[in-house]
C-alpha cells in the first residue's frame, strides 16, 4: 500500500501587515506627548517692576537668569538656556564675549532674590570681561 502525501504549496503573500507598526507608533506618540512638557527647563521668576523704557537693540542679548534658589541659567544667542555653575558661567561668557564684544548682556533676577546674589553675578560677568551689564525688569502695573 502506498500512501501518497501531497504537499500543498502555499502562495506567498505580497502584503505587509502594518498593524503592529501602527500600535508601536501610537504608543511612542503617547509617550512623547506626555514627556515633552516635562522637558522644559525654564525657571519662573518674578522680575522687579520699573518705569524705564525698553531698549532697542540690533543683536539678541546674552541673558543670565538667576533663579530664587540662586542657580544660574545662561541663554546665548540662538541657543537654549543652560544651567551652569559660577566657574562654568564665567568661562562660557568670557569666551563668547571675546568673540562677540558688542553683544549686550542682561541679568534677569527674581525680585525676591537677595541683592548680594545679583551683585555676585555682576562681579562674575565683570571678571569674564563683560564691559556693561544691564538689569531686566517688568513694566510697572498701574493699580
Amino acid at each position: 500500500m502506498t500512501i501518497s502525501v501531497r504537499r500543498k504549496k502555499r502562495k506567498l503573500k505580497n502584503e505587509i501587515n502594518v498593524v503592529p507598526y501602527i500600535d508601536v507608533m501610537l504608543v511612542l506618540l503617547i509617550i512623547f506627548m506626555i514627556t515633552a512638557p516635562l522637558l522644559n527647563l525654564g525657571v519662573d521668576i518674578e522680575l522687579p517692576q520699573s518705569n524705564a523704557r525698553p531698549i532697542e537693540q540690533q543683536k539678541d542679548p546674552v541673558i543670565l537668569t538667576i533663579g530664587i534658589d540662586g542657580g544660574y541659567l545662561l541663554k546665548l544667542q540662538d541657543s537654549d538656556e543652560q544651567l551652569l555653575s559660577a566657574a562654568e558661567l564665567s568661562a562660557k561668557v568670557g569666551a563668547y564675549i571675546r568673540v562677540n564684544p558688542k553683544t549686550p548682556v542682561y541679568i534677569a533676577a527674581d525680585s525676591r532674590l537677595a541683592y548680594q546674589q545679583v551683585m555676585d553675578a555682576m562681579a562674575l560677568l565683570q571678571q569674564a570681561g563683560v564691559p556693561k551689564v544691564g538689569l531686566m525688569s517688568q513694566p510697572k502695573q498701574n493699580r
